[in-house]
């Protein structure tokens, strides 16, 4: 059965400007990327959402082969909801690539007008933001576990809504043929991460879904980013395929700052610090200004779409998804 959660956590759901995305790598890693969720979410039917483009041809493809993802509501910053609690979302995902015209203009365009601001309109703006507008994927996520901290930290003890959370800590996973060392200049990494005010730390919990816990950055040199939790749990032992996201944004999600990575962490049990050895880096900043940040959008847009169709990204996600393999 779907989960279902209490008005304080729906309110968070609904208020929340942005929230925290974890979706599974095909290495068993996870990747943590920032999404607008503009209160997508359907309480009776256990479900919550948020919406991406077709540009993003690969973290679509990587839901579409697995599912399972998780949405963090982590920061009330610009929001609506004001209760300092942080919400995680566990669920399976459905892609509607080509979702209902009508449903984009009447449901997905007034609730991203309330979080974005006023949606601009006009011969240059129309053709301009066609693609960004147009070509937006609606994910609807079917919540099968809800958990809720008292603080944004994860301080303190969690509720529980939905399916009971596996016991222990997932098993180490086998390291990577390449060996785990950074790929990448970790403490110039870790200098640059450590700037911004949220940062993330996603991993694949026991039962396969990702989890996604706060973390902060307490230094950083060649050997790796050294993380610490408010609580030692919320750190895995051993080591671990993992994804690390550190970002900011204004107003309206203009002046964006992201920072996002995907490694390996190591852990002691119970010390509450680990060591994240970057391997591979993706950051930028976008305009404060909001028209610029416009043009930026429809631009980036554009050179998705076109690299999702050369690419065939778009025909294989047409594709019907394959059957799951039955024993016999």
């Amino acid at each position: 059965m779907a989960a279902s959660w209490p008005d304080g956590v729906d309110r968070i759901i609904d208020g929340d400007m942005t929230a925290a995305l974890a979706y599974v790598t095909p290495a068993g890693g996870a990747v943590v990327t920032a999404v607008a969720p503009i209160g997508l979410r359907d309480r009776e039917r256990g479900t919550v959402g948020f919406t991406t483009s077709l540009g993003f041809g690969k973290k679509l493809e990587r839901i579409r082969r697995n599912p399972r993802i998780a949405l963090a509501y982590h920061t009330r910053k610009h929001g609506f909801a004001e209760e300092d609690r942080y919400v995680l979302a566990q669920g399976d995902a459905t892609l509607t690539l080509e979702p209902d015209r009508d449903y984009l203009d009447r449901e997905i365009g007034p609730r991203a007008e309330r979080y974005l601001g006023p949606r601009k309109s006009g011969p240059f703006w129309d053709r301009w933001l066609r693609e960004y507008y147009a070509d937006r994927v609606p994910v609807d996520v079917r919540v099968h576990r809800m958990v809720s901290w008292p603080d944004l930290a994860c301080g303190g003890a969690p509720e529980l809504f939905g399916e009971p959370a596996p016991s222990g800590h997932p098993e180490p996973q086998p390291p990577p043929k390449n060996g785990t060392a950074p790929r990448v200049d970790a403490a110039r990494a870790g200098a640059r991460a450590r700037k911004l005010p949220f940062v993330l730390l996603g991993f694949l919990g026991a039962d396969g879904y990702p989890v996604v816990h706060p973390v902060e950055i307490a230094d950083a040199g060649p050997e790796g980013i050294v993380l610490t939790a408010a609580d030692s749990s919320l750190i895995p032992p051993g080591g671990r395929r993992a994804g690390l996201l550190a970002h900011d944004y204004g107003k309206q999600l203009v002046a964006l700052r992201v920072q996002q990575f995907t490694g390996w962490l190591t852990a002691d049990e119970g010390s509450g610090r680990a060591l994240y050895a970057p391997h591979t880096q993706q950051g930028f900043r976008a305009p404060g200004n909001k028209t610029l940040l416009l043009l930026a959008n429809g631009f980036l847009a554009k050179r998705g779409l076109r690299k999702a169709v050369s690419s065939g990204t778009l025909d294989r996600l047409r594709k019907p998804p394959p059957e799951p393999s039955r024993s016999s």
